[in-house]
Order: structure tokens, then sequence, then C-alpha cells
């Protein structure tokens, strides 16, 4: 496809990832794919492993993984048929990239080792929080994880140390209905532990100068209480079956 042709598709969509597609196209996404790419530790090198992404929207990460090496990728989500959170901007991608890179419409409570399969790496980002019922999804992923499980999430209640999660029966957080919890960062620990995971690592926590200064604008753009925001954060975790 020709550059300019590729630019008009890519206007189409209404993207969430930012991602290279060659020619000089970058898709338009509001998520800043790249630092949240760099927090994950994800190996530079996966030849021959498999990986699972759940809640893959757009697949920045599923092809990113194959692009690392992986022989086998996976990408999952509860993609709309149209619209926001549609797979119309993962299946352009795709073809433009001429990937090989597997997609299924499925429900994280309907994932077994029987249908899909066992992974070495499970991507499980942006998708925590959005789990009315924490302990169950993440008991699945330990029977889907052979290696390693890496969780990127929000968190809240930043200034408690023991055990804490914040429940959003609303539009809380960010306006969105689909976000149930805030668990901090001991919360996510010890969910993973009760899961059946054997060593849990905290890889990266927003340090308190970039959630200061969050907060001062949402709570100049928004009226947000400036101490419920700073009390808020993005975290990464490393779990680890045995």
């Amino acid at each position: 496809m020709l550059a300019a042709g590729l630019h008009e598709e890519v206007a189409k969509i209404r993207w969430f990832h930012s991602m290279d597609l060659g020619d000089g196209v970058t898709t338009p996404g509001v998520d800043r794919t790249a630092s949240k790419l760099a927090r994950l530790r994800l190996p530079q090198d996966l030849t021959g492993k498999s990986v699972l992404d759940i809640g893959a929207w757009d697949g920045f990460f599923s092809f990113e993984a194959e692009r690392r090496g992986a022989s086998r990728v996976l990408a999952i989500d509860r993609w709309a048929d149209s619209g926001w959170a549609s797979r119309e901007g993962f299946d352009l991608a795709h073809s433009i990239l001429g990937s090989k890179v597997e997609a299924l419409k499925i429900d994280l409570y309907d994932l077994t080792p029987a249908r899909v399969g066992v992974f070495d790496y499970v991507l499980f980002l942006g998708v925590l929080y959005h789990l009315r019922e924490p302990l169950p999804g993440l008991e699945r992923l330990r029977a889907l994880t052979r290696e390693r499980l890496i969780v990127e999430t929000h968190v809240d209640m930043l200034h408690c140390k023991e055990a804490a999660a914040a429940f959003y029966p609303g539009v809380e957080l960010n306006g969105d209905p689909s976000s149930w919890w805030g668990p901090n960062p001991a919360a996510v620990a010890e969910w993973l532990k009760q899961a059946g995971f054997a060593r849990i690592e905290q890889i990266y926590l927003q340090p308190p100068v970039w959630r200061f200064g969050h907060a001062a604008h949402l709570a100049l753009m928004r009226g947000e209480k400036f101490l419920a925001a700073f009390r808020r954060g993005r975290a990464v975790f490393h779990a680890f079956p045995e």
C-alpha cells in the first residue's frame, strides 16, 4: 500500500496504540505506547517463545513480541463490532506488517489451556482493574502461564503500606464504568500470590514527582481532588509460577 493510501486508511480508525507502520506512518494512538513498552522490561530476545497478549486492542505488544522473535503470539480481546475498541486497527496493522499473530475474540474467563494452550509469556496490560472479580481472573492466568506473567495496571491508595484496594462502583476512575478496582502495589502482589504465583517482582511504580504533576493537572482541568489523584499511578509486576 502506498504511503498516501495508508495515511487515509489510518485516519479512518480511532486508535489506542501508537505504532510505526512504516513509510513514515505512525498511528495516532492516545496511549503512550513506547514509554509503556520500556517500563515492561519485556526481554529483547523472545526467540522460540510463545506469547499470549490479553486485552491486545490494536495489537502493538503482540506485534512487538513477534518482532522480537516469538514463535507463536496469540492476541485476545473482546473487540467491539465497530468504532472505539474495535478490531479495525489490529486488522489493518496485521495486514500492513505482514504479521502471523493469531487473533481470538474471547472473554478472559473462557480461556483454558485446553482451548488455547499454555504460554511462556502472558501479557496482561491495562486489564486488571477492569475485572469485577480479580482473583478468579488471575487464577485463570496462572493456568495459562509457563514462565512469566507481566502485569501493567492502575494502582491507587499509594499511601497505604498494607494491602488495600479502592472500589469504583461507578465512573470514579476516568469516567469509565468498566474500571472497578484501584489496588495498591501490596494488594496486587497479594492477589498474584493468592492466585498461585510463587514469586512476584514489582518492576515499576510511577515516581512521586510524576504523580504530583499529573494530580495538579487533574485538579486544575477536571476539578478532581489533588490528594486522591496523587495517590494513584501505574505499576508493572512480573509474576513467576515457580
